[in-house]
């Protein structure tokens, strides 16, 4: 035998001898311990007797809440302890044994399961090592990764609170063969998660009995009651939403003539759109209950669809053709004088214009006489000058129909009325029409054409301010309508959930 091989038998060899040599009374234990010991056997005196079996669990970690699937991820340790009567010894007869390890299958266990599991194997704990002391107290304590099912409520989400259930029983046994005792629930070694706050874990032993049978059946439910953190949420959904339908009453602040207001209205409507996606993509697809950022963005939505709408109106208006007729009379009334007057709005120029107007000087008639006497002064230089006399223009009454030019105020204007267009001749000199030049009639049809071109383009443009004027109106009035229906809906949303405070508070404030 070469050397390497000899030194290889004698380490083994030394190690065997220190094994059988190290323990002998936990050896002895062992053995006598699992002679006659059958694992299927329930450990009591008496078959009629129930098992009491306490149980708890250590919550270590809140590890995963899957909305779409309705999932919760969690890390636990259980807590199982019951007595098993054959396996006591006397610490006396074993010196230095004070407790036994057996692996859990050697001997018997409870068939403690989560009911509402949803992982693949079912059964996710792992397998450890049951410590047995001297009267027989038996301390199990699988850790394990627990998904679970949890009917997740989004009626409030993002401000949401969650009661996931995790149902605990045996399998197999019955009421009157295995009793369950509730544990508290342990959190002092909790580690905190970063989405949601741990707000209390209480347990609850629940007893049913089917009807297939009159023994009881008993299970222990812990219930974690979880707390959305809402930073997260309120950073990257809920405050770009608010601005973006902030942005939506810019619409009724940009002029009319820049030709963007139905352009800005499409894109904010757009972006909310693309928002409502996003949250579409965390949310269950479930008709059970509309979430409430859903609410809040469908009703934002809705807000900047009627702004479009209303621009499409004070387009409309602002952009009147005015050969499609004056403004209705209750039109006018509407907004014109009740709109205006309480939204305190004024036309432009109106004081300057008005003052101006009370403030002239009543105008001297002119009298055929005056005419007859410059045309006969003007007579010594031109021999061919006519005597045109003009009918006095007090008569002529000041129309008010049409407007400044220049500030869109009615103003007293001077209009020929109908049949009067033509400067009349005094009867005396009405002889001498027929002998007008050809030249100079066709000088006075130009004037008279001039004239009434003036005085139509006067009229056009008095109708295209009123429209104009309505316009606006309907911008001021639509911006603070929209303004405060906007801020009526972001409060009465966002505050109705229960615990919207105590989020704001705890989450931005802390």
């Amino acid at each position: 035998m070469d050397f390497p091989k000899y030194l290889f038998f004698l380490m083994l060899s030394s190690l065997t001898i220190k094994e059988s040599l190290q323990g002998p009374n936990q050896q002895r234990l062992y053995k006598e311990l699992m002679q006659g010991y059958n694992p299927l056997v329930r450990p009591v005196e008496n078959d009629s007797q129930a098992l009491t079996v306490n149980f708890g669990l250590t919550l270590m970690q809140i590890m995963d809440v899957d909305e779409k699937n309705q999932v919760l991820t969690t890390n636990i340790w259980l807590q199982l302890h019951w007595n098993d009567t054959y396996l006591q010894w006397n610490p006396e007869d074993y010196p230095g044994v004070s407790n036994v390890r057996f692996p859990d299958h050697i001997i018997w266990k409870p068939d403690i399961l989560l009911y509402n599991s949803a992982d693949e194997r079912f059964d996710a704990t792992f397998r450890t090592n049951i410590l047995v002391d001297h009267s027989g107290t038996c301390a199990y304590i699988p850790p394990g990764i627990f998904k679970s099912t949890c009917s997740i409520d989004v009626r409030w989400f993002p401000f949401d609170v969650q009661r996931c259930d995790l149902k605990f029983g045996s399998w197999t046994y019955g009421g009157w063969s295995l009793d369950l005792k509730m544990l508290e629930a342990d959190i002092t070694n909790y580690v905190s998660n970063g989405e949601w706050d741990l707000v209390e874990v209480p347990g609850q032993k629940n007893k049913r009995v089917y009807e297939c049978c009159e023994e009881p059946y008993f299970d222990i439910t812990f219930t974690l009651v979880m707390r959305r953190r809402t930073l997260y949420y309120g950073l990257n959904l809920l405050i770009p939403c608010v601005l973006i339908s902030t942005l939506a009453l810019l619409v009724f602040l940009l002029p009319a003539d820049s030709g963007e207001k139905i352009s800005l209205g499409i894109t904010v409507l757009l972006s909310l759109t693309v928002f409502m996606l996003l949250v579409a993509e965390i949310m269950p697809a479930t008709s059970d209950s509309v979430p409430l950022i859903a609410q809040y963005f469908a009703t934002t939505m809705v807000i900047v669809g009627l702004s479009v709408i209303a621009t499409v109106l004070v387009l409309q208006y602002h952009h009147h053709d005015p050969d499609g007729g004056k403004m209705p009379k209750w039109t006018r009334v509407i907004l014109l004088d009740w709109c205006a007057w309480f939204l305190r709005m004024k036309r432009p120029g109106e004081d300057r214009v008005r003052s101006a107007c009370h403030n002239k000087a009543p105008r001297s008639s002119l009298t055929s006489m005056e005419l007859n006497a410059s045309a006969s002064a003007s007579q010594s230089n031109n021999g061919n000058m006519l005597y045109v006399g003009l009918r006095s223009m007090e008569s002529v009454p000041y129309s008010t129909a049409t407007t400044s030019p220049d500030s869109g105020v009615l103003c007293g204007r001077l209009v020929a009325r109908a049949g009067e267009e033509e400067l009349l001749l005094p009867t005396a000199h009405a002889s001498s029409v027929g002998s007008l030049e050809p030249e100079l009639a066709k000088i006075l049809d130009e004037v008279r054409f001039i004239a009434k071109r003036f005085r139509n383009q006067d009229e056009d443009e008095s109708v295209c301010n009123e429209w104009k004027f309505a316009a606006s109106v309907i911008d001021r009035l639509c911006l603070m309508a929209f303004s405060l229906f906007t801020i009526l809906c972001t409060l009465g949303i966002l505050m109705s959930a229960p615990n919207f405070v105590e989020a704001i508070s705890k989450d931005f404030f802390n």
